[in-house]
């Protein structure tokens, strides 16, 4: 190959490079989870954006709290816009347990898009895609 095949290589390859972009650039989803406001009051821990997440992921607040009150085993309760936790729980456990709520009952277990919603037939619950239109069954009563 000569120089000028070379460098006229180099420049449609940039160019391409260029209009497609780079490989490592990381997939963004459009679900935009909010971090959790945590703080302790004595023996309390009081969740302060709780109202936030079922907004954002589009669930009934009261089945997203049943959730975070069986894995944390203990007792919570909605007030206001906020959820207080009897005991002390670690701020980290509640970002830990919101992704994994958003893994099973919130994204397509088939396209991954958020965008679904849930139904209950003869006692079992289904996770419908808005987007693909997949329907999965999902374990428990916590959608």
């Amino acid at each position: 190959m000569s120089k000028t095949q070379s460098a006229e290589y180099d420049a449609l390859l940039k160019r391409l490079q260029d209009k497609m972009g780079t490989g490592a650039k990381k997939a963004t989803s459009r679900l935009e989870v909010p971090v959790p406001q945590i703080i302790w009051v004595g023996q309390k821990t009081i969740f302060r954006n709780f109202m936030d997440f079922p907004k954002a992921l589009r669930r009934d607040p009261e089945k997203l709290l049943l959730y975070l009150n069986k894995e944390l085993a203990s007792a919570g309760y909605i007030q206001g816009e906020r959820v207080i936790f009897l005991g002390r729980k670690t701020p980290s456990s509640f970002g830990a347990l919101i992704d994994r709520y958003v893994k099973d009952y919130v994204q397509c277990p088939v396209c991954g898009s958020p965008d679904t919603r849930t139904e209950k037939s003869k006692k079992l619950g289904f996770l419908i895609c808005e987007a693909c239109g997949a329907k999965s069954s999902i374990k428990g009563n916590y959608a």
